[in-house]
């Protein structure tokens, strides 16, 4: 049911921080570093990396799918429903179509968007003014490169984007991606 995202297949940076210490919990919430996405989802970002690529561009993926159990450990380490949705509800994440991303140059330098991923702050939101002009710029590429191939972005943080009406899709579980990530 999902669709494992890896180079070459999708030309992408994959930098999937939960995997990692490097993060809001400040432990590794994956036991491996695997991206996945509903093939609905990973239909589209393969658009995606069209138009990134038309701007000289390319993507940097944080995070895609998320299982539930995964989704509970970032709750209990920042249970703020602003920016970790509420495991009991459901993210978008553990439905395989929201993902987590920013654009790199040629040279694989990250864009300087203003902040880092998972600032949990307003200076992470969307149509921010205290920005510099090439800060909001970079965020407003980003925007229409995820907007252009049908996602959705999420107010409260630049570098999310999801499906149109992803509650559509279920919830999922690690064993959505056979016990990979947890």
């Amino acid at each position: 049911m999902l669709t494992e995202i890896t180079p070459p297949a999708f030309d992408i940076d994959l930098e999937l921080l939960y995997a990692t210490a490097d993060n809001l919990s400040g432990m590794p919430i994956y036991r491996s570093a695997v991206c996945m996405l509903h093939p609905d989802a990973a239909r589209r970002l393969a658009d995606a990396i069209r138009l990134a690529r038309g701007i000289g561009c390319r993507l940097r993926v944080y995070d895609a799918f998320r299982p539930a159990e995964a989704q509970w450990r970032l709750w209990h380490a920042f249970p703020d429903p602003t920016y970790i949705a509420d495991p009991r509800l459901g993210s978008n994440h553990t439905r395989g179509v929201a993902i987590d991303l920013t654009l790199v140059d040629a040279a694989g330098a990250p864009l300087d968007m203003g902040t880092g991923f998972d600032a949990m702050t307003e200076r992470s939101h969307h149509g921010r003014s205290d920005l510099t002009a090439e800060q909001q710029r970079n965020r407003a590429l980003l925007l229409g490169v995820m907007v252009g191939a049908g996602w959705e972005h999420y107010p409260s943080e630049w570098w999310h984007y999801q499906l149109p009406d992803a509650e559509r899709y279920p919830l999922l579980t690690d064993a959505a991606a056979g016990g990979r990530l947890m």
